[in-house]
């Protein structure tokens, strides 16, 4: 950042300060997501705005190497308490929140003291990958579903509602606070598509529209944070975990990504299996390929592992399928009155993992299965369990990996997410997902369910 970007910023935070004063903003959060998943923050008064549009916000290096629970690890190249980072707010998606009145929120970007990006700034690592993508002539289009179930109590989990799964009653009992968050994420610029009561206890799922990749993101972030807001307003506790309870479903954080060429969603119209065309199949086949190694960003606590297990709609199995909600990879043709909808649907992630690094993997990964014209296999339009051993063989159906330190180490080998992210980022997170595994070996699923449950 020079001197003249500093000076636009700082002028942009200026004309915006009136405007927030005037709507009651009395603090402005400044948000990033750490490599564990959780949403870390630092905030200022609105007239210091200015202030940290121009320099930054002052905050350590040593959040790259907290775990969930707040321990730090002293990893091999994060984790000590030398140095310091300036947290810049992009002032673009600034937006006033109606869960928490008199404040303002902005994803913030990591810069070091010479004013370049820090390298293990996630946000930065996704704009690169669509600034790679554009480069290579395409654009894409994301969104990430969140689920979440509804306690009364903040210790364990008590259901909030007791209706059946996608039962109105569920709804019915809810009603008031699943309207208030509508109405709280239309004020704040969040397009809903849908918003509905799931399978587990007093389990909800909200899907919101496609935008940008880095915008999905950030709108992941927003939402989850309003919902947790208005949760405890009501004196109700929000778990977006992998795992709520250990015998139950769990909460996916499942990611619809679409590729765009001049104008035009290429995930259809082509001459392909299901319409696909030639470069959506590459783009396609690149993040199949590389699911293992993406599982440690995108399914990146031991909890994730209890969750991702066959039969349960999770994605088990390293394969694609046509509206198959057992594949890791789910394609979906769009709807007769709108096949532009057409889009792959990621169902292994769920939300411990930072959305930044999904744009980022996904994208990078894809981009490589573009670029090499990568085939996809047949596809599998079954629950792979229904098949036999020999049949899984001959058609090469592989389970993905069962634990989180077996997808640690595809990403640690994985040299196409270790360029997209960089080195010293990709570095950190296979020593905190290392340091995760070390931590729970020996824990039961009861206490590794207990010790994720409030945490992302």
């Amino acid at each position: 950042m020079d001197e003249r970007d500093r000076d636009e910023q700082a002028e942009r935070a200026r004309q915006l300060e009136a405007e927030l004063v005037e709507r009651g903003v009395v603090g402005v959060a400044a948000t990033w997501v750490d490599n564990s998943g959780v949403t870390r923050v630092k905030a200022v008064p609105i007239a210091k705005l200015g202030h940290a549009a121009r320099w930054g916000i002052g905050a350590s290096p040593v959040f790259d190497a907290f775990l969930p629970d707040d321990v730090i690890i002293a990893g091999r190249v994060a984790g000590g308490p030398v140095g310091d980072l300036r947290l810049h707010p992009d002032l673009d998606r600034l937006t006033v929140l109606a869960a928490q009145p008199g404040w303002a929120w902005a994803p913030a970007v990591r810069v070091q003291q010479d004013g370049t990006v820090h390298p293990q700034d996630q946000r930065s690592r996704a704009l690169d990958a669509v600034g790679a993508l554009a480069t290579a002539g395409y654009t894409a289009r994301m969104a990430f579903e969140i689920e979440w179930a509804l306690s009364s109590t903040p210790d364990e989990f008590t259901p909030a509602a007791t209706g059946p799964a996608y039962g109105y009653t569920r709804l019915v009992e809810q009603s008031d606070y699943l309207r208030e968050i509508l109405v709280a994420l239309d004020a704040q610029g969040v397009v809903v598509d849908q918003i509905h009561p799931e399978y587990g206890a007093a389990q909800y799922e909200i899907s919101v529209a496609a935008e940008d990749p880095v915008g999905a993101a950030d709108t992941m972030v927003l939402v989850r944070e309003t919902i947790r807001a208005l949760s405890l307003q009501r004196g109700l506790f929000a778990s977006f975990s992998p795992k709520v309870l250990a015998d139950g479903v769990g909460n996916g954080g499942h990611v619809h990504v679409s590729l765009w060429r001049d104008g035009a969603n290429i995930f259809t119209g082509g001459s392909g299996r299901y319409g696909l065309t030639a470069e959506a199949e590459g783009f396609a086949a690149g993040i199949l390929q590389h699911l293992p190694a993406l599982l440690a960003i995108g399914a990146g606590a031991p909890a994730s592992y209890l969750r991702l297990i066959p039969s349960h709609w999770a994605g088990a199995f390293q394969v694609w399928g046509l509206e198959n909600r057992e594949a890791a990879l789910r394609f979906i043709t769009g709807s007769p009155g709108n096949p532009a909808a057409a889009n792959l649907e990621v169902k292994a992630f769920d939300l411990s993992a930072n959305p930044y690094l999904v744009v980022a993997g996904l994208l990078a990964t894809g981009l490589d299965g573009l670029a090499g014209a990568a085939a996809l296999p047949e596809a599998v339009n079954v629950d792979p369990v229904s098949l036999s051993e020999s049949e899984r063989a001959e058609r090469g159906v592989l389970a993905l990996p069962p634990s989180l330190a077996e997808a640690t180490d595809a990403f640690a080998c994985d040299e196409v997410l270790a360029t997209a992210l960089g080195a010293e980022l990709a570095t950190t997170i296979v020593d905190l997902r290392r340091a995760e595994v070390e931590r729970f070996a020996a824990a039961s699923p009861d206490e590794i369910t207990a010790a994720a449950r409030w945490k992302y």
